[in-house]
């Protein structure tokens, strides 16, 4: 079963929760099922949610640190203590990749590490789990980031009013990333984020 922020079927959006199965040949090495997403794109909406904004030169030096102490998540599987200074172990190793590794934009570094921010609080939060898992993948096109935690528990996407003060993650990564969703595993469920990167 896989779980996406939006399933649009008939012109309509429907429900949050879909039985996925895994698509055929399926890129960046992703096997599980996309809730009717594959080959859809979910238009990207902009918010001014995100108020908090991160600057990609005030991090270089600490986000190399993490990269040489943890290793790199485009290369495996990084496991993270699930505690909540692991969400800046996260952005920095996620920033590294994207912005130095990848050679991608700041503006796509910026919404990128603000993402994988809420994923890992979601992971830390709700999950009761010791550590998750982070993962980050390129294919033509897109980058994707991946978050696995022990739990099978789904994330709900909550309606977020302009003065809410919490709740506002998948809100976040339902408006800035082209596709999200949760793909369960026999043991637990990954959470995981698509955008689109620009070609050169």
């Amino acid at each position: 079963m896989a779980y996406a922020g939006r399933a649009w079927l008939n012109g309509g959006a429907q429900g949050a929760y879909s039985a996925g199965t895994a698509t055929t040949g399926a890129t960046g090495g992703h096997d599980g099922g996309m809730a009717g997403l594959e080959g859809i794109e979910q238009p990207r909406g902009r918010s001014h949610a995100a108020a908090a904004r991160w600057s990609p030169g005030t991090e270089d030096e600490r986000a190399l640190t993490a990269l040489e102490l943890y290793g790199n998540p485009s290369e495996r599987e990084i496991p993270l203590p699930s505690r909540p200074e692991s969400a800046a172990t996260a952005r920095r190793l996620v920033q590294v990749v994207v912005l130095r590794q990848w050679g991608l934009s700041s503006r796509l570094t910026e919404d990128a590490v603000l993402l994988v921010s809420e994923l890992v609080g979601n992971a830390v939060r709700h999950t009761g789990a010791r550590a998750f898992g982070l993962r980050m993948r390129r294919s033509r096109g897109r980058l994707r980031v991946e978050v696995r935690d022990p739990s099978r528990g789904l994330p709900c996407l909550m309606p977020v009013q302009d003065l809410d003060v919490s709740g506002r993650g998948l809100f976040l990564v339902d408006k800035l990333a082209d596709r999200w969703g949760v793909d369960l595993l026999p043991r637990g469920k990954t959470t995981w984020f698509e955008m689109r990167v620009a070609e050169r």
